[in-house]
């Protein structure tokens, strides 16, 4: 929408020009008083909300009208979708924008603006009048004061978590967004916690959108949403990971597997959105901090190995490649802090499901050159040297390094230098920190690269002697 037309435009006042009488050089009549302009200026600053330039009374209008629009819906006797007109449609477009003003949104809501829009949405047969009346609320709740308020309305907390269930996509979208911004303030987060977590088709709803929407936008919303309610509420968390497919809610909704919609809507933003991509994984990252989510991946029958592939494929086909500049570490530094996280997790209970020794070469490989180009990251780029993230994401390659060197076999050692994956350069960086902090996984490496490549073993015998 353009920001630009959500402003109520002032009629400029037309101004008085003097008569010149040339008929009559007697005046029969006192002259007409100029206009008294201050009188209209104080009328024009009564009349705009708070230091804006926003009309109080169009304002009243439109929500008047809107009331009257929605009764005269209400009273036909057709149960098919309403189309707006476009005046409506621009007028109501025009509110959406002024809400993100807080002197507008403190004004909508003592206008008791909240109340005509839950009636406006419980009554709607307009999927674009749902959306944009949702969509004011959320601008509404952008602020602190107004969300408070807004989130106490309890009617309007049921009707919000309801239209989770909705069909149409911007409505969701904008719903989505809504509750994202509530359980965002500090203050109106808890009662938005106590609502979901007593309103088990919440889960139902957003696991159901994950696993079927192709919209991205959608995905990536509802991803942050599921993301902070489980990094807000763990045992919410635990109670959506242990929830079982076949189990019916009270409310007589059929439970999917979290951990398998969050792959499904991970894969549909793999390609055409890195920023939802690593959304999703920092949600399946959070499901490893908890014993009920390495118990659901760790199980034979699980999708532990589902996303296992998944996300080794994220990292080994998309994420910092042999032909890429060490600084792009710098732009991939947050997905791969996560990729790692999760794989880091998987690879501890893999045994389920797979053998360890499968652990691919590429793998392995983009483990080998994320800590090299650190290092080289590091000596040229100073300015991100300090880089709290970019150091996080070191440490945590070096760690799943370790655990899989603890006991890597001498063909893959063997692999890794044929293929070009495991040289001089990299071999030498990547003992530097397992020499320090990991030395059992040192020195079962050093072991099994003596018999490998001995040369090469010197050389790291040299620089870090046991």
């Amino acid at each position: 929408m353009d920001n630009n037309s959500d402003r109520v435009d002032n009629v400029d006042n037309e101004k008085s020009s003097s008569s010149k009488g040339t008929q009559s050089p007697v005046m029969d009549r006192n002259p007409s008083p100029p206009p008294d302009s201050d009188g209209e200026e104080a009328e024009e600053a009564l009349d705009a909300i708070g230091d804006t330039v926003y009309s109080k009374h169009w304002l009243f209008s439109t929500l008047t009208h809107l009331i009257n629009m929605v009764a005269e819906h209400s009273e036909e006797d057709s149960d098919g979708q309403v189309q707006l007109s476009d005046d409506d449609e621009e007028n109501l477009c025009r509110v959406w924008d002024m809400a993100m003003d807080k002197d507008v949104a403190a004004f909508l809501q003592e206008f008791k603006a909240t109340d005509i829009l839950l009636g406006v949405i419980a009554k709607s047969r307009c999927p674009r009048l749902t959306e944009i009346c949702v969509g004011i609320l959320g601008n509404i709740a952008c602020f602190s004061d107004t969300c408070l308020t807004l989130s106490q309305n309890e009617d309007l907390g049921a009707v919000l978590l309801l239209l989770l269930g909705d069909a149409d996509p911007p409505t969701l979208l904008e719903t989505s967004r809504l509750l994202l911004t509530c359980v965002s303030q500090k203050d109106a987060c808890p009662i938005w916690l106590q609502r979901i977590r007593q309103r088990t088709v919440v889960r139902s709803n957003l696991c159901f959108i994950m696993c079927s929407s192709t919209n991205c936008d959608l995905l990536e919303k509802v991803g942050e949403l599921v993301e902070k309610l489980f990094d807000l509420d763990e045992e919410l968390m635990k109670s959506w990971i242990t929830a079982q497919p076949s189990e019916e809610d009270d409310e007589g909704e059929t439970h999917l597997d979290m951990a398998s919609c969050l792959l499904e809507a991970a894969k549909q933003l793999r390609s055409e959105n890195p920023n939802g991509l690593e959304v999703y994984l920092h949600a399946l990252q959070l499901f490893t901090t908890v014993d009920e989510g390495i118990e659901i991946f760790a199980a034979a029958d699980g999708p532990g190995k589902a996303v296992w592939d998944f996300v080794s494929e994220v990292v080994c086909e998309d994420l910092c490649q042999s032909n890429d500049l060490p600084v792009v570490l710098l732009e991939q530094k947050g997905v791969l802090v996560q990729t790692f996280a999760v794989l880091q997790a998987l690879y501890k209970c893999q045994d389920q499901w797979s053998s360890r020794s499968d652990t691919s070469l590429p793998l392995i490989a983009t483990l080998l050159r994320v800590l090299q180009y650190h290092t080289e990251c590091k000596r040229y780029c100073e300015a991100d040297a300090k880089d709290e993230q970019l150091q996080t994401l070191a440490e945590i390659t070096a760690e799943f390094l370790a655990e899989i060197c603890i006991q890597i076999p001498k063909d893959t050692v063997t692999d890794l230098i044929k293929t070009g994956h495991l040289t001089e350069k990299t071999c030498v960086t990547a003992a530097g920190w397992l020499h320090t902090q990991f030395k059992t996984s040192f020195q079962h490496l050093q072991s099994v690269l003596s018999e490998a490549d001995p040369q090469m073993a010197d050389v790291v015998r040299k620089q870090f002697p046991v």
